[in-house]
């Protein structure tokens, strides 16, 4: 049996309906193909594909020889830009919010929690896909150190970029957040992440299009709703642009 998800609409002929994301915003039916109803998505794709199905991983033969750069370029402020003078040695992950264990790691600190690699496909709602290699600690590790309440139900990502003055900010649940594939990455290709790609850290949740992979984070806050965060839908995109905030694929 052929399970029709977004990741098979977006290989195919979804793919040619969306130029963008501003696009796919204002297209009914490409918001409809890629964004449809969470409510019967998010529970249905779990049912039939199961709460800790990976997504597919490739051989290193198989990356992509361009991987496009998705979201913003770069963050423009003072701050990142001192940031990346300083190799990001004054930069600090912090990890707080129903946690009993509040983290402020470095990045070196970072880079010594034990690492994972994954070769595996970005989906982008701009309609191209690409294959990359990502390496960094799965974020159950980080969790785990931190120590989540029983209170914590979702997991929220503030990142230094921002769009049109609002700091970009998203978010997923626990079964995605503990899922194996999902990680900090801080290393693309065999190589420290470039500026373009999330400097210094990016998440990777697999499973999920390429809006939900955060950039420049900064900040990881656990949360038992999303009713406090930006307009109360959890994501950037998801409160200015109407998309879903499940976006399994």
């Amino acid at each position: 049996m052929t399970i029709l998800t977004r990741r098979t609409l977006l290989a195919g002929a979804s793919a040619g309906l969306l130029a963008g994301c501003d696009s796919v915003a204002n297209n009914p039916l490409g918001r409809k193909l890629l964004l449809s109803d969470e409510k019967l998505h998010q529970p249905l794709q779990r049912l039939l594909i199961g709460r800790t199905a990976r997504a597919p991983e490739y051989r290193r033969d198989q990356l992509s020889p361009i991987f496009r750069i998705n979201g913003n370029r770069k963050p423009d402020t003072p701050a990142y830009q001192a940031l990346l003078d300083g190799q990001f040695a004054d930069w600090r992950l912090r990890i707080d919010g129903l946690v009993e264990r509040p983290l402020a790691l470095t990045l070196a600190q970072l880079r010594a929690v034990p690492a994972q690699t994954q070769i595996t496909r970005h989906d982008c709602v701009e309609g191209w896909s690409a294959v990359g290699e990502w390496h960094g600690p799965r974020l159950a590790l980080l969790l785990d150190a931190a120590r989540l309440r029983t209170q914590a139900k979702y997991i929220v990502f503030h990142c230094m970029d921002r769009f049109a003055d609002t700091p970009y900010y998203e978010s997923i649940d626990l079964v995605d957040a503990l899922h194996p594939q999902t990680i900090l990455a801080w290393g693309m290709n065999g190589k420290a992440l470039s500026v373009g790609h999330g400097a210094p850290v990016r998440l990777r949740v697999e499973r999920q299009l390429g809006y939900k992979q955060a950039k420049f984070i900064e900040r990881v806050e656990a949360v038992a709703s999303l009713d406090g965060i930006g307009g109360g839908r959890g994501g950037y995109w998801e409160d200015v642009a109407d998309y879903e905030w499940y976006a399994g694929i």
